[in-house]
């Protein structure tokens, strides 16, 4: 099951960033930067008490602006909390309550989903408690203080959140039908292919600025085998601050990308591989989830001999960090090579969830080390004991080894290329954690 997400909601210059940050920097390691991954992250894992959680930061909801930065902010913000498990509903103590206040609060009750009204910036409980009391004011229960800045309050404030999440139900919601998230820019063609698996038309909602909608998930049989295909193209572009909207359709992909097994992830051919696309190629990297890239718009390309060739290579190279996924040229439109893609998703979710015999991994771990020694470093040698797999969906590895200091990443990646060259893993990323182990043990 996906991790629940919570959503950070409030209006400007409450201290919705300086929340985030403080969450997503004590409780999680910052993943590499990988090419064309921008770092501006408006999304974050925190875990509380072993319960992961994915974090959502907001822009600053002004409700009567007419201005179109900040209209759109709203919309985006809608998305958000469309998109969460539970909102933390974000106010300033030294502001004190006021008018816009209660304006996000109406907003946030009609949406019907669980809220935690977290009081910032209360840098003294003594000094700031009477004031914190006047935000019962909104009548969306009890006020959690927290300063954001000096990290307090934060316990107190995760507990409640836990309180709204009913960890039975998800547990419970575990489907062990292969799930596929078919992400991309909107416009990609998400939707028409998912029409042409189905082989109908669904009602497509209205492209109306502000009307959203939830991930939907379809039920596609195929050759007797059922798929449940999540689809997340309720975002449509009608706004002309382009920027803006891609940042935040990113986080319904992020919601999408965590209930599934494996991202189809649809580049439209015409415009080639964008920085979007590197982001969402990213997350579903992060997340460990098998990968295809689906060139859409094939029919519409013109073509010659070495067209296929060339395409693939740029995608290769701007999506260096992923050599593993999957690439397949299709037309939803057409319908050209779609049904294909029943047979690369198996061979994915296969790869996914192999699980490789300690014996069998050893010999080839042995075979590797014996083809290229292994790095040293001041007379030290690094030595490899041996390797076992402990979990899949990615298939994950421990390799101990007598001193993590002289494993160098190089070596680790020829180590993972020989694993791949005898195994395949085609579609999966794969994990390495590398182990300490004293020769006596």
């Amino acid at each position: 099951m996906g991790k629940p997400i919570l959503a950070i909601v409030g209006r400007p210059n409450v201290g919705k960033s300086t929340l985030f940050n403080t969450l997503a920097g004590e409780k999680i390691s910052i993943v590499k930067d990988y090419p064309g991954v921008t770092r501006d992250r408006i999304y974050a894992d925190v875990t509380w008490l072993n319960h992961s959680f994915s974090l959502i930061d907001t822009g600053g909801i002004e409700m009567d602006s007419k201005d179109k930065m900040l209209m759109h902010m709203r919309e985006q913000a809608n998305i958000a909390i469309e998109t969460a498990d539970v909102i933390l509903f974000l106010v300033d103590v030294k502001q004190g309550l006021v008018d816009a206040d209660f304006k996000v609060a109406d907003m946030l009750r009609r949406s019907g989903k669980p809220i935690v009204l977290v009081v910032n910036k209360v840098d003294n409980f003594d000094k700031y408690m009477a004031d914190v009391y006047e935000f019962y004011n909104l009548g969306i229960g009890d006020p959690h203080p927290v300063s954001a800045s000096s990290k307090l309050g934060l316990g107190d404030m995760l507990d409640a959140v836990l309180e709204m999440i009913d960890l039975d139900k998800l547990e419970e919601e575990e489907d062990t039908r292969p799930k596929i998230a078919v992400v991309g820019k909107p416009n990609a063609g998400k939707s028409s292919l998912i029409n042409r698996l189905l082989g109908q038309e669904r009602v497509i909602v209205s492209d109306v600025a502000g009307t959203t909608r939830d991930a939907i998930d379809t039920e596609v049989v195929h050759d007797g085998s059922e798929y449940i295909f999540i689809d997340t193209a309720g975002l449509r572009r009608k706004s002309k601050i382009k920027e803006d909207i891609e940042r935040y359709s990113i986080i319904r992909t992020i919601a999408a990308i965590e209930r599934a097994d494996v991202v189809v992830l649809m580049i439209d051919a015409t415009e080639g591989v964008t920085e979007q696309d590197a982001k969402i190629a990213g997350v579903a990297h992060e997340r460990g989830r098998g990968l295809i890239i689906a060139v859409n718009k094939w029919d519409a390309i013109e073509k010659d001999n070495s067209t296929v060739k060339e395409f693939t290579k740029n995608v290769r190279n701007i999506l260096s960090f992923v050599p593993y996924a999957e690439i397949m040229f299709i037309s939803a439109l057409t319908g050209q090579r779609v049904t294909k893609i029943f047979d690369v998703l198996d061979v994915v979710i296969q790869n996914h969830a192999l699980r490789i015999q300690t014996g069998v991994l050893n010999e080839i771990l042995m075979e590797a080390v014996a083809m290229q020694q292994p790095p040293s470093d001041k007379g030290k040698r690094l030595k490899l004991f041996y390797m076992t797999q402990v979990s899949i969906k990615p298939p994950t590895f421990v390799l101990f080894v007598n001193n993590k200091e002289l494993m160098h990443f190089s070596y680790q990646r020829y180590i993972e290329n020989k694993i791949r060259e005898t195994f395949g893993f085609s579609g999966t990323p794969i994990r390495i954690f590398i182990r300490e182990r004293k020769e006596k043990e």
